[in-house]
């Protein structure tokens, strides 16, 4: 993680970087134009408490029309595979192992 940080303070990079938030909304979903039912193929989320945009289970059931893993854990952040490395494969191992 600090060498992610180090590229983007060392090139002064840090603002253009962070550009896409501010343009797409801070990741609300109404700033995508997300429809319900968009998403037809297997979905997977993991909600972590400290992530941007934490949608609810009825947000992403509306959303995608095969949800077939959700889950809201106990810590974690945007930076998940990072932060909780171990959480975040479980996670990812157990929403595959629903789309076999």
């Amino acid at each position: 993680m600090l060498d992610n940080i180090s590229v983007y303070w060392h090139t002064a990079t840090a603002a253009s970087s962070a550009r896409i938030y501010w343009e797409h909304g801070f990741g609300r979903p109404s700033a995508h134009g997300l429809d319900p039912g968009l998403l037809t193929v297997p979905v997977g989320v993991s909600v972590f408490p400290r992530e941007i945009f934490r949608p609810s289970r009825r947000w992403c059931e509306r959303s995608c029309s095969d949800l077939r893993f959700y889950e809201q854990l106990p810590r974690g952040g945007h930076f998940a595979a990072f932060e909780q490395p171990e959480l975040f494969v479980d996670q990812i191992r157990r929403a595959f192992r629903t789309m076999r």
